[in-house]
């Protein structure tokens, strides 16, 4: 599935922020559809699979601190919901 426009702002602030070894941003509104904070338009539930070596050394609730900071504007707005996978590359 194409990621919309607030996917790729996703994608956009994770890569320049984080500089990702890998990143992956799953748009998985359509598994929410009619549920609360669920848009008609979607783009409202996200899946971010992420591994950086800015990680290295941080506890799991620091990385998604990290990405959620990153993400704060579009935590605020379109986005109901985002699962986040965060890791560091494994040595």
């Amino acid at each position: 599935m194409q990621l919309g426009q607030v996917g790729q702002t996703i994608t956009e602030k994770l890569s320049i922020a984080l500089v990702p070894h890998a990143l992956e941003v799953i748009d998985e509104s359509h598994l929410h559809a009619g549920h609360s904070g669920a848009r008609p338009e979607g783009e409202t539930h996200f899946r971010v699979k992420i591994q950086a070596e800015a990680f290295t050394g941080k506890s799991l609730i620091q990385r998604h601190r990290m990405v959620n900071e990153v993400l704060a504007e579009e935590l605020n707005g379109p986005v109901h919901a985002l699962a986040i996978s965060a890791s560091a590359p494994e040595s």
